[in-house]
């Protein structure tokens, strides 16, 4: 790996430990209670997190894997939900079993390397050109999700990822 490429990695796992952080604690119940009126759980945007970025652009689009890239199509929407009789144990395991395949994709990868697969299904006239542009991209959603975490585990029990409070002096 090149510097710019460890900057990137260990922001992206920064971001990975957020997500897992914020929700470490809650029981079965309250990961898979929805707080805001959108309806998402906390479990259920774990599992988006797992299938539609970890899967979808590192295996799927940077590495074009077959099991993957043919799952590059609409309606992605449907991963926003935790299927049937999957436990949130399940759940955490398949997030962590995806990082790591993410994380062997990445090993390999060069930052100026075009992806190998592009769901153009899903966006017939936008692309990211390069590996660098897809990282940046990600590291972007599950930081911005990283904060959706922390805000609906704040409204299920007060907890921060700061600890406390925040604003108090």
């Amino acid at each position: 790996m090149n510097a710019e490429l460890d900057a990137l990695k260990g922001a992206l796992d920064s971001q990975r430990a957020h997500v897992l952080g914020i929700l470490e604690g809650l029981s079965e119940e309250d990961l898979r209670r929805p707080v805001l009126p959108s309806g998402w759980s906390c479990l259920a945007l774990l599992r988006h997190l797992t299938v539609d970025v970890e899967r979808f652009w590192f295996p799927g689009v940077i590495a074009g894997e077959p099991d993957v890239a043919g799952q590059l199509a609409a309606g992605a929407e449907a991963h926003w939900y935790v299927p049937e009789g999957m436990s949130a144990k399940e759940v955490f395991a398949d997030y962590r079993a995806a990082i790591a395949r993410a994380d062997v994709v990445l090993a390999a990868a060069d930052l100026e390397q075009e992806p190998a697969a592009w769901p153009v299904d899903i966006w017939p006239t936008w692309r990211l050109p390069d590996v660098r542009r897809v990282l940046i991209h990600v590291l972007t959603e599950i930081a911005c999700h990283s904060g959706h975490l922390d805000a609906a585990r704040e409204l299920i029990d007060g907890t921060t990822w700061l600890g406390g409070n925040p604003y108090a002096g």
